[in-house]
């Protein structure tokens, strides 16, 4: 955690500031939630961050939702358990079987406290010592949702990938750090399961909350970070996949996806895939001068894409191979899972 250190305003919890309650019976002021899927090393550093709160260990539990139940996550967390045995914070494992998805995952954590106060994070975060501090002070002041700071450390040239991820410290309201009341929780339902990837699930549960008429309040002093993972060469392919979970929020909150998410379908894309169709249907017809104005008006707009997606990326000749290869392939595999995802969700979404 030192090598992040200096990205925090608060300082390292001294000797005198560890907890020193002894554990016992109890329900816990508040539950934190941690999703996992199969990162036991980062689920470590991050269940020691959480275990190191400026916040009384006898009031506050972690529980961990090992969203397909592995042997190294287990082990860790019952390292992680006997360290804190005696003194807290207490930390329990929950197997997660019914669903599969951070979405359902959550609900399997909220849903095994007994807490009135639910905190949620994610594995690959690292919460500040008084991040618990932070976001219970702006959830008790009379909200029914706090949404913190997430910190999103970049050099000066991130690739594309790392860009993308760092719109987590944008975000309105992102489970990575978020806090909600169990009322509010058991009102709204909690998690939509059907979110099966990390997509549009945590806006799913703040448009609930909106439509509940239940009040959000931000709290930038509850702050995490959230270090992004290595990705490997073409990562933005599969990450199409997800478009299909737009379907599914523009079915539920049409009125909030427009005004929150997007305004309008993404016309580049559309207008990339007629450019593509009519060079084939031309070339197929004989229609050479019309199958080469298609072509070129195909690849002006797929290298104006790569070069948008480059404007402030890095340079390298890789990530340029990169963003020259995607752009050719992503409008096409976006729009296909976001038609799949109109028609699984049988909703009419373009």
């Amino acid at each position: 955690m030192s090598t992040y250190a200096g990205l925090f305003e608060n300082r390292e919890l001294s000797a005198t500031d560890a907890p020193t309650t002894p554990r016992g019976d109890f329900i816990p002021d508040v539950s934190v939630i941690v999703p996992t899927y199969r990162r036991p090393a980062m689920l470590e550093r991050c269940a020691r961050a959480l275990a190191a709160q400026a916040y009384d260990a006898a009031r506050y539990e972690i529980i961990v939702c090992d969203d397909g139940p592995e042997d190294a996550t287990r082990a860790c967390v019952q390292r992680l358990t006997q360290a804190h045995a005696e003194y807290g914070p207490r930390i329990r494992y929950v197997p997660v079987t019914a669903t599969q998805g951070p979405a359902g995952a959550r609900n399997a954590g909220w849903r095994a406290s007994l807490a009135r106060r639910i905190a949620f994070t994610d594995d690959d975060t690292i919460p500040d010592p008084q991040w618990l501090a932070n976001g219970m002070r702006a959830l008790d002041a009379g909200a029914d949702a706090v949404s913190g700071r997430i910190v999103v450390p970049l050099g000066p040239r991130p690739t594309d990938y790392e860009l993308d991820a760092a719109g987590l410290a944008r975000a309105e309201f992102a489970t990575a750090n978020t806090f909600v009341t169990r009322a509010a929780l058991e009102r709204t339902g909690g998690f939509d399961a059907r979110f099966t990837s990390a997509w549009r699930e945590d806006s799913d549960l703040q448009f609930a909350l909106l439509k509940a008429g239940l009040v959000i309040a931000g709290a930038e002093d509850a702050k995490v970070l959230h270090p992004v993972r290595p990705a490997r060469w073409g990562v933005s392919i599969s990450q199409q996949k997800k478009s299909q979970f737009d379907a599914l929020l523009f079915k539920k909150h049409p009125v909030l996806f427009r005004a929150r998410i997007r305004r309008r379908p993404p016309l580049l894309y559309y207008a990339m895939l007629v450019a593509i169709l009519a060079t084939i249907v031309s070339l197929a017809t004989g229609a050479l001068r019309l199958a080469a104005v298609a072509a070129f008006a195909w690849a002006a707009m797929t290298i104006w894409f790569a070069t948008r997606r480059l404007k402030t990326t890095a340079r390298t000749p890789s990530h340029i191979a990169e963003m020259l290869c995607t752009s050719a392939i992503i409008p096409y595999l976006s729009i296909y899972w976001r038609i799949r995802g109109a028609f699984r969700f049988r909703v009419f979404f373009l």
